[in-house]
């Protein structure tokens, strides 16, 4: 892999990240208005660029004090197992060193994150629209 640059969302990288998100079949995330105001409201925002080209982003949710939240991290499947996401990990934490960092995973990712050192947690979901059925 030639040079990994990981640096902040911009407005710019929505398009490519929306792609990513297409590929990965994450039809909930490819609503441009929705996925945008998204990112902009997120903290750390952070992509994983290569030669220009966004292989990979992170976008979490932090009180900056306790608690780092992973929303969504992703990794294009040609670049996966080459640390990519790793440094996005990495990065998002020394933001905020102080915080734990917490996230769901697929089936898929989970071996790879307790590698990592992390640890699975018991959790909730509950989507928007199941709220208007209730």
């Amino acid at each position: 892999m030639k040079k990994l640059v990981i640096r902040s969302f911009q407005e710019r990288d929505i398009d490519a990240i929306l792609e990513l998100n297409r590929k990965e079949g994450w039809e909930g995330l490819v609503s441009k208005e929705d996925t945008l105001h998204a990112w902009i409201n997120s903290e750390p925002a952070l992509v994983a660029v290569v030669n220009q080209e966004i292989v990979g982003y992170l976008r979490g949710i932090t009180d900056a004090a306790v608690t780092l939240y992973i929303s969504e991290i992703l990794v294009r499947e040609e670049d996966r197992g080459k640390g990519v996401s790793l440094r996005l990990i990495q990065e998002a934490h020394s933001c905020y060193p102080s915080t734990r960092m917490e996230m769901l995973a697929t089936g898929k990712s989970e071996e790879y994150y307790k590698k990592q050192g992390f640890r699975p947690f018991y959790g909730f979901r509950k989507a928007a629209e199941e709220f208007k059925r209730a």
